[in-house]
């Protein structure tokens, strides 16, 4: 009796402890089956402020010169590439038609005089000669600014970048010449709707150009424009740069980097991120409480390995850094060791 009871003792015995390891089995099949990551920590650090536009290189002024007096060209005195300073003589102009008005114009001379005796001597009214002398000053006008126009000046110091006609020609339509003033040069950019509270009149910037390679130059903002392009959400900004030794030149490719300054801003590292099929969207997978959950995140920079986040995930957020291609929201994880 005895011995039955220690036999049924000891099966009692090996069915418990069959189950417990299949139990413990089964518990270890099912922690090796979740996924294995490997987790960061992500901080805030100090991020330069800063955005770089592309624009190309406009002449701070241009000017055409013409004339209005319907006189043929009769000497041009400079030519494309030509560098002229401010009050430069640059076209002499046929006199021909100046000497026409003047003979006009001392008739009406001779009649106003004969006028103003008939007037005395009681033999005419002094509305002719009223007439008469608004019509020679009108003529007298007319005059003076033809024999301005004779002579053509620039009205800046520039090169030469057109002429559009030769000694002999008469003029129509088209400028004679067109004067750029290349001292200084400015580029004008369209800065992003988000920026217009940064960028100050005066503002320092910094201009490259692919030409030139990593060589800087200096430039300030010079004008603003006041309103917002409603179709691109930006807004233009005219930025003056010295033309140092004259290497830069209009239509050149110019990137202008505006610098605001340093922010604290979290970053996250490159790997981290992730970008949803058929969507733009980026997110991170936060871990907490051995679970993972999808996040959006807005970023802002590229610093290198490393992601400035604009939103979505603060300081002391843990984040996945490797094993997310079999996550979902709300799973649960085993971390790496």
């Amino acid at each position: 009796m005895k011995t039955k009871k220690l036999l049924l003792v000891a099966v009692l015995l090996l069915a418990l402890a069959s189950c417990s390891s299949k139990d413990d089995k089964k518990t270890t099949e099912m922690k090796e089956e979740l996924p294995v990551v490997e987790l960061t920590v992500v901080q805030a650090e100090a991020v330069k402020q800063g955005s770089e536009y592309t624009g190309t290189v406009e002449a701070f002024k241009t000017n055409n010169i013409s004339s209005n007096s319907g006189s043929r060209i009769k000497q041009i005195l400079v030519n494309v590439g030509s560098r002229v300073s401010r009050g430069q003589r640059l076209v002499i102009l046929d006199d021909v038609n100046i000497a026409q008005q003047q003979i006009n114009l001392n008739n009406i001379k001779r009649e106003l005089d004969r006028a103003k005796e008939l007037v005395k001597i009681g033999g005419g009214t002094q509305q002719t000669v009223d007439q008469l002398q608004a019509q020679y000053d009108a003529n007298a006008r007319a005059i003076r600014t033809m024999q301005e126009n004779t002579v053509l000046t620039s009205p800046v110091s520039g090169v030469v970048t057109a002429k559009n006609y030769d000694a002999g020609d008469l003029p129509s339509g088209l400028p004679i010449l067109t004067i750029e003033q290349q001292q200084p040069l400015k580029v004008i950019v369209n800065v992003n709707e988000s920026e217009y509270p940064k960028v100050k009149r005066g503002m320092p910037v910094t201009v490259t150009f692919d030409t030139y390679g990593d060589e800087v130059f200096q430039g300030q903002v010079y004008l603003i424009h006041p309103t917002i392009d409603a179709t691109s959400r930006t807004f233009e900004v005219e930025i003056a740069i010295t033309n140092r030794q004259d290497k830069v030149r209009t239509g050149m490719f110019a990137r202008v980097n505006f610098n605001y300054g340093t922010s604290q801003s979290v970053t996250v590292p490159d790997r981290a991120v992730q970008k949803q099929v058929g969507s733009g969207v980026r997110y991170v997978w936060v871990y907490q409480g051995g679970e993972v959950e999808f996040r959006e995140v807005e970023l802002g920079q590229r610093l290198e390995d490393r992601y400035e986040v604009l939103g979505g995930i603060v300081p002391g957020t843990q984040v996945v850094i490797s094993g997310a291609a079999r996550l979902q929201d709300g799973a649960k994880v085993q971390l790496k060791k």
